[in-house]
């Protein structure tokens, strides 16, 4: 074995050395360095890194004390207070107010995404990009709702179940108004501030249907703000561990998905379109 390893390594050897003789004797005027190939790196196959997030302090502070504000009101006599005389003057100002609105508004920020860019006026991400970000956003905000809820078991304005703490509908709006502003901070503030009107909304009429109290919605949109944050912080470790080397336009992923409705959680291998 060791006597045919060494043949081997003399056979290149003397390859090597014959190529070398080879070039030194073409014409003076010949550009040898042609004939020297590289292997392209990423960034010639389309990879480029990932750009790191960043966030301003007030950026991660203010959510922080919107969910803080929300565990306090937990126990906190006043802040109950707060919550109970909220309660009392809507119903006494809108006694038969119902609607479905919130069920729909919560995911308006993340059509917007979407249309947006099928209208030509593209965001930060690519089409794959964004919607990993978008899938580990939901996760994270789903999945730390539903805990916080069942851990907390915090009794709803109008008594239906033990599930108030935080308010899920605010939590995932706020996430998605926190996706558009990522997304389109660079193009136009404007999108953002939208986005996060339509949040403000979502949270606004969980109050008005009776479904939660003013610190749910509060904590949930701080939830919201931090989960996707959290998902931009987190994506450009995955893209360089999953993509790297790799075009822009990879047809194929695994996103882990959360079900709220069902309490389930796993991977779904998706399709991109080239």
């Amino acid at each position: 074995m060791i006597f045919s390893a060494g043949l081997a390594l003399g056979a290149f050897t003397f390859s090597d050395k014959a190529i070398a003789q080879e070039i030194d004797s073409l014409p003076s005027q010949f550009d040898s360095s042609h004939i020297v190939t590289a292997v392209p790196s990423p960034r010639q196959l389309g990879w480029t890194p990932p750009e790191r997030f960043h966030s301003t302090v007030a950026g991660i502070a203010i959510p922080a004390v919107m969910l803080g504000y929300g565990f306090i009101a937990l126990n906190n006599p006043t802040l109950r207070d707060v919550n109970t005389s909220t309660k009392t003057e809507v119903k006494e100002d809108h006694p038969t107010f119902r609607t479905q609105i919130d069920n729909y508004l919560q995911y308006s920020p993340v059509a917007a995404v979407y249309a947006l860019n099928a209208l030509g006026i593209h965001g930060k991400h690519n089409f794959r990009d964004r919607t990993i970000i978008l899938g580990l956003a939901a996760v994270f905000t789903a999945g730390t709702t539903e805990g916080i809820k069942h851990w907390t078991h915090e009794e709803r304005p109008d008594g239906s179940d033990f599930l108030s703490f935080p308010s899920g509908h605010t939590a995932t709006a706020f996430a998605s108004a926190e996706f558009l502003r990522q997304e389109y901070k660079d193009v136009s503030p404007w999108y953002g501030i939208a986005g996060y009107a339509a949040a403000a909304a979502t949270g606004a009429l969980r109050v008005y249907n009776n479904k939660h109290w003013v610190s749910d919605v509060v904590a949930g949109a701080g939830l919201g703000i931090l989960s996707t944050k959290a998902a931009y912080w987190v994506y450009p470790w995955i893209q360089q561990k999953l993509f790297k080397g790799k075009s822009e336009h990879a047809d194929k992923v695994v996103m882990p998905y959360y079900n709220p409705q069902f309490h389930s959680a796993g991977l779904s291998f998706i399709f991109f379109p080239r």
